[in-house]
């Protein structure tokens, strides 16, 4: 039984969703369901991939760390601009949401996303954001009945 990282981040991840399916197990259904939703299959998908890995098979070849990036094409310079980028944009997302709330947050960033940082031209981008916005909009508002609350910015102008 070799007790290495992998063993140790899929025991992580397990442990991390029996926190949250307890810690959620308390409160009403509208706010304890997204974190069940979510902790659940975390947690059966842990367990699985811990029993694969204490049992020795990962169906992944093992590459070494020094040889990571130089088994691309991608020179080491661009590749941490590309990383760089990605989480500036995903700090992007985090920021529209506390300032404006899920339901403004996500057309604006896929928005913005689609114009910016994909290039795709106008009207693409916007039936890829209209279409996203009623997919969320429809699933969690309508469907679910879980509306979000607004972000920072209407809670200082009162909206």
């Amino acid at each position: 039984m070799p007790i290495n990282g992998r063993v140790l981040f899929s025991l992580g991840l397990a442990a991390l969703a029996v926190f949250a399916i307890v810690s959620a197990s308390a409160w009403p259904l509208k706010a304890r369901l997204f974190p069940l939703v979510t902790a659940i299959p975390l947690l059966v998908l842990a367990l699985v991939q811990l029993f694969l890995d204490l049992r020795g098979k990962t169906g992944a070849t093992e590459v070494p760390a020094s040889d990571i990036a130089l088994s691309t094409d991608v020179p080491r310079a661009i590749a941490h601009k590309r990383t760089l980028l990605t989480f500036a944009w995903m700090a992007a997302f985090v920021a529209l949401v506390f300032l404006v709330g899920f339901p403004l947050a996500v057309p604006l960033f896929m928005f913005s996303y689609l114009m910016f940082q994909s290039a795709e031209g106008f009207w693409r981008s916007l039936v890829l954001t209209a279409a996203a916005w009623g997919f969320f909009y429809g699933l969690f508002e309508r469907l679910l009945r879980l509306p979000f609350g607004g972000g920072i910015v209407q809670t200082w102008l009162g909206l």
